[in-house]
């Protein structure tokens, strides 16, 4: 049997609530059998936020909110590249991870 990652369980979380604190999903995710020390948490937030699958925001000191990212429909060229440009930086900082080849589309 395949387990589903992670971050495919964190996602479906999130999208089912539509928005929700940190420490909401955290308990959602213990709730459905998924214990992840703190730190997993996080790269997994951080990893989605850079997909940009979901928004995470401070509301206070030690509390964010998790929320889908809704993509704005009037996102320029500029924006975009950006954004694809921060992906690739960020998938270049794991060493040993083999890179797929980007091709321009």
């Amino acid at each position: 049997m395949a387990t589903i990652p992670l971050r495919n369980s964190v996602y479906e979380i999130v999208k089912n609530a539509g928005s929700m604190t940190d420490s909401e999903l955290s308990k959602a995710l213990i709730k459905s059998g998924i214990s992840i020390p703190e730190d997993e948490f996080n790269k997994t937030l951080l990893n989605l936020e850079i997909y940009g699958l979901i928004k995470v925001t401070w509301l206070t000191k030690d509390e964010r909110r998790v929320e889908i990212y809704e993509k704005e429909e009037n996102e320029d060229d500029i924006e975009k590249q950006n954004r694809e440009s921060l992906e690739k930086e960020y998938e270049a900082g794991f060493p040993g991870v083999e890179q797929e080849q980007d091709t321009q589309e």
